[in-house]
Formats: C-alpha cells, structure tokens, sequence
C-alpha cells in the first residue's frame, strides 16, 4: 500500500490544513509524488477544479503545494453549511443533497464508502499521501460515523500525528487530552505530535514536552515558530479576517467586509487583504460601513437569511445611505444577489420571492442546477478570469455590465468568485476606486502579484517545516 500520514488538529483552525500544505511542498520538492486529501471537509470556502468539480479551497491550495493537479480525488466529501442543523453535500465534486443534524453522527456509511474509495484510488497514483483530519479526532461522540479522522486511519493503518495549537493556550493538556480520551485501538495509531504557532524562547517550552512525552509515549516531531505573513486561503470561518495590513507606499484605503453568518468563500478578500496599502477588516457595525473607502459584501451559503441578518442589524440601512451618498459598494456572488431588487429562491432557503436591498438593477432566480465554472472577460482592458459556485442567477435590466454582472453608480455586483485574484484588473479596479474616493492610494510597483505571493506563502511554510521539524522521521513514519 503507498505510504500515508494523517495529520489530525486538537481543534479547529489549529493550523492542520497549512501544515499538510507545507509537508506537501516540502516533500515535493524532495522529489516524492505526493497529493494532499482530506475525507470531509465542512466549509463554505471552496473552488473549482479544472474538471469542473467543487472542492474544499484548503485541499485546492495543498494540491497547487504538491504540484498536482486539483481534483475531487482530494476532497471528495464537501459538507457546506446552510444552516445550525442542515449543511449541503458535494459528492465527488457535485451536489450530493443534504444532510440533517441528527444524522451526522451515524447517517454518513454512504459518504465514508465514498471517501474511502477516493482515498483507494489516489494511493494507487501517488508514492506519499498526506491526508487532514477535521475538527479534532477525539469527538468520541462521533467516533461511530467518523470516517474522516481515525476512522480513515483504522480503514488504511494510517499513522496519525497531531497538531496542537499553542497560541490559544493549554496545548499540552490538549495534546495528552487526546491521548487519554480514545480508545485502546485508536491511540495505538497515535504517533506524536507537532505544536504550531510558537512565539518565544523554546528553552521555557521544551520542560513541559519533555514531560507530554514521557506520559504518553509520544514524541514531539518539532516546533513550528508563528508565521505572521502566512495565512492565504484558510478553510474554517474562525480564521475569516486574520489578515495583516500590508504597508503600502502612498495613502491606504479601508475596507470593510461583511461578516455574515453564512459567510462563502470569504478567501476572495485575500487578494484584497494581499495588496500593500489597503486595511481589510471583518465587521458587522453600521457605523464603519460609513468610514470606509469601500465596503464589500462577500459571498453566502444562505442568501435570504444573511440578508435577514443585514436587515436586523440595521446594515441595510447603512448600505443604503451609503449608496444614496456615492460610497462605493461591491457585491460578490451572494453578496451581489442582495444588492438586487428581488429574490426568488425555492431552492437553498424554500422560502420563495422576497425583495432584494433595491441597489441594483436586477433580479435574482433560483435553479436546482448548481452552475460550476470558470468563466472569463475583461474590464476596461485587463483579463481577468475567475471561477463561479451559485444556484441563483441574476438577471439585470440596466446599469454596466460588470463581469458578468452590473455596475450602478458605485454599486457594484459580481458573480465570480477570484476576479480579484487578478493582478492587473485589480489594480487598476482599486487605482478608480482611489479616485472615487479622494485617496491617495496607488499601486507598489515592486509588490508581488497574488499567485506570486502564495507561492513565497507555500514556500514559506515549506521552510520552516524543514528548520523547525523532523520531516525524516514523519516520512519514515508514513512508510512503516
């Protein structure tokens, strides 16, 4: 059987789906054949795949870190959440239906045979998979359905390692929590632990791992130091708006992005958050949507709901006023449907036709079809490319066209997800915003494209794996 490793976290956003994305650049570029996977993924983040299949952006990312090309292989169970109690399924890349609370934790045997059969067939392909778990392997309420954490390493005798989060406190009462908390069969497959985002002298640390070891039996494979200029195209909702400010070289402009409960594919404000001289932040204020130089309503998993949201906590006023006055706004896939003047959807919410925030000419329809793509165009010259995940289709009767969407006044609305992932379109899209709104912003010349700068991320964090950890013994670890 090909070797394989499963990297579990103590908990979510512990940094898992970085450290698979670094070990696999690092071994790439030893020259292993080596592909990312991960069972399930529960995400609103995702991308589209050359194929046109729908996967997690985290294993999207890992599978770029690997040099393999993106497919539903490596993520082939997509759980997106719509609501508390009901999440949406993409099987094998595709809409697969949806899954209720209650069956969970015992009604997923038809999707574990999916994830294992992908596993199966990625082993035959490659010389080294590094799979990631989800949320923390020692849910042992859920160790009955869990096909993605030790069921998946019990199915294919994965060795596991876990990663433990050290800046929210108490990694090694988690790290030795685990440890003690999973039955006899499932440790026997634990086989040590990494701790991530370290700040300080390691002298004060290495008492207390020493002291883990010796409980458990489990050895430390190193320390990975924080990385503060490491955090593109994150998976979980808890590290939505960790990005740094860029300093740029002439003025700043203000960004303030929604924080809608049923927030999709906040990664598109990444490219935002990349660019020198811009401050993105995450909010849900009013008053900030009046300071800003640009607000952005990003993409959503519920519509209707997060426009209920916008309209509880007085945001849609806010939007109003602020379009009323000529402050710029930009909409993006369901952020772009609120901005229109009607929705009708019988599809996601079942709740039927409601108006829209009136800002633009357009009205939304719901289908059952799910549209996957990677659609194309221009604006004022520049190439841009994007990729697009919707139900709803917006159909405009006015304003400019605007990537196939509309622009009104300076309200804009797009379906595309990733335009802004182009260099030269974004650029010259934030130079006119810059005008619009008196700033004095303008492009660095020297700053890395985006595609560059998640390279020199990946890179990065390949780097500190090979300073701060045993990379062979993890990879003789994986072949045992």
């Amino acid at each position: 059987m090909v070797a394989g490793i499963l990297v579990a976290g103590t908990s979510s956003d512990a940094g898992k789906s970085l450290i698979v994305a670094g070990l696999c650049r690092a071994f790439a570029r030893r020259g292993v054949r080596v592909a990312p996977f991960k069972a399930q993924n529960m995400s609103n983040n995702s991308m589209v795949c050359p194929d046109g299949s729908e996967i997690g952006r985290a294993q999207y990312l890992q599978a770029l870190a690997a040099g393999v090309r993106p497919s539903a292989l490596l993520n082939p169970v997509l759980l997106k959440p719509a609501t508390d109690r009901r999440a949406f399924i993409v099987l094998r890349g595709q809409p697969g239906g949806t899954l209720e609370a209650g069956q969970y934790a015992t009604g997923r045997a038809q999707l574990a045979e999916a994830a294992f059969d992908a596993y199966q067939e990625l082993a035959e392909s490659y010389e080294l998979v590094i799979a990631e778990g989800a949320g923390s392997p020692a849910e042992i309420n859920l160790r009955a359905g869990d096909y993605v954490n030790f069921g998946l390493a019990r199915r294919f005798d994965l060795p596991v390692v876990l990663v433990g989060d050290i800046d929210r406190g108490g990694v090694l009462a988690s790290i030795f929590g685990h440890w003690a908390i999973v039955d006899e069969d499932d440790r026997k497959l634990l086989a040590g632990y990494l701790i991530n985002k370290f700040r300080g002298d390691q002298s004060v640390l290495d008492p207390g791992l020493v002291e883990l070891s010796q409980r458990t039996g489990l050895p430390c494979f190193g320390v990975v130091p924080w990385l503060d200029q490491v955090w593109l195209d994150s998976e979980d909702a808890l590290a939505f708006a960790k990005w740094p400010r860029q300093p740029g070289r002439a003025g700043s402009l203000r960004v303030a992005a929604l924080r809608f409960p049923r927030i999709s594919n906040a990664t598109d404000l990444d490219a935002l958050a990349a660019e020198p001289g811009l401050d993105v932040f995450a909010t849900a204020n009013p008053s900030d949507l009046a300071t800003a130089d640009l607000v952005v309503l990003p993409g959503s998993r519920s519509t209707l709901a997060d426009l209920d949201w916008l309209r509880r906590l007085g945001l849609a006023d806010a939007l109003a006023a602020r379009a009323a006055a000529g402050g710029p706004i930009l909409g993006i896939c369901g952020g772009y449907q609120m901005l229109t003047e009607l929705i009708d959807d019988p599809i996601e919410s079942v709740r039927g036709t409601e108006p829209g925030l009136g800002l633009l000419p357009a009205r939304v329809r719901f289908q059952a079809e799910k549209t996957l793509g990677e659609p194309s165009g221009s604006w004022q010259g520049h190439p841009v490319v994007g990729y697009e995940i919707h139900h709803g289709i917006v159909e405009p009767h006015g304003g400019e066209p605007f990537l196939d969407g509309v622009r009104q006044g300076n309200t804009w609305g797009t379906i595309w997800h990733g335009a802004f992932e182009n260099d030269d379109f974004r650029r010259a899209w934030l130079s006119e915003l810059a005008t619009t709104v008196g700033s004095s912003w303008r492009p660095s010349p020297d700053a890395p494209g985006f595609a560059e700068r998640r390279t020199q991320m990946l890179d990065e964090l390949a780097d500190a794996l090979e300073a701060h950890t045993d990379l062979d013994a993890l990879a003789e670890l994986a072949t045992r």
